[in-house]
């Protein structure tokens, strides 16, 4: 399903918007990683400054920081994952995104402080997740759990379902899925969020040494792996995202109920962005978290 196309010219205009202000930004991959990290929080980048809510509050789950956003009697537990290319991004830099969810699904969401690379390559950040992902039962946040995030943390989310059972469902944001490289991947010469030079740069960060063949391992790439018992799932992904085959392909091998929706001329990271596809996506996300909740009661 491709939406959003009564509202490409509103898209291409922003796209244009962060090809201007990528233009003027160093590229990432010529920066420390903790440099860039500092600047996110004080506001550079295309994202904008964050807001941290007064109502979160950090937790630590067997080791690992978790960052709680719920209402007073919450219906059941969303596991988020945040993006970043496994090497930025924080539990703590999208809080009023995970409050609209809270506020449109009656959901607690619990966002993983995972180990980030290169000082922390895989496995860890997948193990950190693994193990806030094993410790919800005790985390006395309520059932049904679902899980989900996006970019890097889609990634880490199918990885955290392979080994840890019992989520109702998987919200699936423009993840990578296949690190060697999916087709549109390999194609992809915009500037328009990710570059080549930038998602390479991620990856080897990630999985330093290792080759195409290498990152195809199960393991690392899960459109690769045995995904039998996996919860229903939304993937979102945008056509203009060099990730947009990661999606569709992953959505194909799916083996349970799962939807695919595709936004027109979307860049990676769209949903952050003041846009009509990303209140539309956004709020498609919350549906199908309620759908999944009332399918698990």
């Amino acid at each position: 399903m491709v939406v959003g196309a009564e509202s490409r010219e509103e898209t291409l205009a922003v796209n244009e918007q962060i090809r201007a202000v990528m233009a003027q930004l160093p590229a990432v991959e010529s920066l420390p990683p903790a440099a860039t990290r500092r600047a996110r929080y004080e506001g550079g980048g295309i994202f904008g400054p964050p807001e941290f809510l007064p109502q979160a509050r950090w937790e630590e789950w067997d080791g690992v920081r978790v960052r709680v956003l719920a209402p007073d009697t919450p219906v059941g537990t969303y596991l988020h994952l945040h993006g970043g290319g496994w090497t930025l991004g924080a539990a703590d830099l999208q809080d009023p995104l995970l409050w609209q969810l809270v506020e449109a699904t009656g959901l607690a969401v619990a966002s993983v402080e995972y180990r980030l690379a290169p000082e922390h390559p895989f496995p860890a950040g997948r193990d950190d997740c693994i193990a806030a992902a094993r410790y919800l039962p005790r985390s006395g946040l309520p059932a049904p759990y679902l899980i989900g995030g996006e970019s890097a943390g889609a990634h880490l989310s199918v990885l955290t379902l392979l080994e840890v059972d019992g989520f109702a469902a998987a919200n699936l944001v423009y993840g990578a899925y296949d690190l060697s490289g999916t087709p549109s991947r390999r194609r992809y010469r915009d500037t328009l969020v990710l570059t080549d030079e930038s998602m390479e740069w991620f990856t080897a960060n990630f999985l330093p040494g290792l080759d195409a063949e290498a990152r195809r391992a199960p393991e690392i790439s899960p459109l690769y792996a045995d995904l039998a018992g996996v919860p229903p799932a939304l993937f979102t992904v945008g056509t203009a995202d060099p990730l947009l085959d990661d999606s569709r392909f992953l959505a194909a091998a799916w083996p349970n109920a799962c939807e695919l929706r595709v936004y027109d001329s979307a860049a990676h990271g769209f949903n952050a962005f003041p846009l009509a596809i990303a209140r539309d996506a956004n709020a498609a996300q919350a549906r199908f978290l309620s759908r999944a909740l009332a399918a698990a009661a």
